[in-house]
This record gives structure tokens, C-alpha cells and sequence, in this order.
């Protein structure tokens, strides 16, 4: 019988060029920064998996990574979008390109995937709401799909956002939520 590779495959494993070649030859496919054999489906443990393979257990995927984590979007950012809660220190693994940022965060603000912490999907919309520099195709179907895969509806989010008093990007974030109303299903059903 031959031995079983594990679902997510780096360079802690094996050299990169195997890898590679291994997925060259058909035996294995790029997720992120690792590597699946190709009988693995990708899922959101997997994405969570190759991520956590270079994340410190402190540090929270958000935004488009946590997004695509949830799997909301189909590849992963160019650089993952990352945050620790204000007095966590540490730092994203130097192979991983990646921003990071100090946040206030409520414990339940976190989802775990696959021991990795993710900000929750009502988080994660509210975040992309108010942080995107651009909010584009891209961000709209993130943030609809999530409020579908989250079963969260317009009043959801908005109730999420009005809550907090101070809020910074409040009004940017209810302007986009208004405009992703009107294209989520979820957003005026009852």
C-alpha cells in the first residue's frame, strides 16, 4: 500500500522544485503558497490549512483572505490581508506577502477553520465594507456571497454597523452595503 501524502503539501515538506515538478507531472496542484494532491477538493479547511502552514496562531486571517478562506473568492489576494489584536505581537512568516494590522477584536468576531483564526463572515463583510480601497466587482460578490454562505441579510450587516458608536468608515460602509443590496438575494428577503 502506498503511503498517503498529506492534504497540504510546502516547503517545510519538500523541496519547492519537487513540489513543482510534482504538479507539472499531475500530481499535485498550487493552492496559495502550498500544494494538494490532486485528489484533495479545496475547500474552506483546505484554504485555511495552506495559509495557516506560515501563520502564527495569533495571527487572524481578514478581509480578502479571510474572504477567500470562506471562500468567497476564488483565488486568494496578492498580498493576504492579516491582523492580531492590539498587543499580540508578532509577525507573518517572511515567505508570505502580507499586511498586517493591529486591530480591536471581540473574541466573537473569530471563527476558527482548520486551526486557523478567521474573522467571522458578518466580520468579514463589515471590514470589506469599510476598508476596501476599491470596491469593485470583486468585493461586491465577496461580500454577497458571504451574506448568503452566512445567512446574513441586509439588516444583519447594518445592524452590525450602527451598533457601534465611533465607528471610522461608517457611512462608506452603509453606503456599499446599500449598493450590494440591491445585488445579493439575500439582502430584501424576509
Amino acid at each position: 500500500m502506498t503511503p498517503r501524502l498529506p492534504p497540504v503539501l510546502s516547503a517545510l515538506d519538500l523541496p519547492l522544485v519537487e513540489l513543482q515538478c510534482a504538479t507539472l507531472d499531475g500530481e499535485l496542484y498550487a493552492l496559495d503558497q502550498c500544494f494538494c494532491p490532486i485528489d484533495e477538493f479545496e475547500t474552506i479547511h483546505l484554504r485555511a490549512r495552506a495559509l495557516g502552514m506560515v501563520l502564527d496562531p495569533r495571527i487572524i486571517a481578514e478581509q480578502l483572505s479571510a474572504a477567500w478562506v470562506w471562500g468567497a473568492l476564488i483565488a486568494p489576494p496578492r498580498r493576504h490581508q492579516l491582523c492580531v489584536a492590539i498587543g499580540a505581537r508578532t509577525r507573518p512568516h517572511p515567505s508570505l506577502s502580507a499586511t498586517l494590522r493591529e486591530v480591536v477584536i471581540d473574541p466573537s468576531d473569530i471563527d476558527t477553520v482548520s486551526g486557523v483564526s478567521v474573522t467571522t463572515r458578518l466580520r468579514t463583510v463589515v471590514d470589506l465594507l469599510r476598508f476596501s480601497a476599491d470596491f469593485g466587482t470583486r468585493e461586491i460578490t465577496a461580500v454577497s456571497m458571504l451574506m448568503r454562505d452566512g445567512s446574513l441579510d441586509y439588516a444583519d450587516c447594518m445592524n452590525a454597523l450602527t451598533a457601534r458608536r465611533n465607528l471610522p468608515q461608517k457611512r462608506l460602509a452603509l453606503e456599499r452595503l446599500t449598493q450590494v443590496g440591491g445585488s445579493s438575494p439575500r439582502a430584501h428577503a424576509s
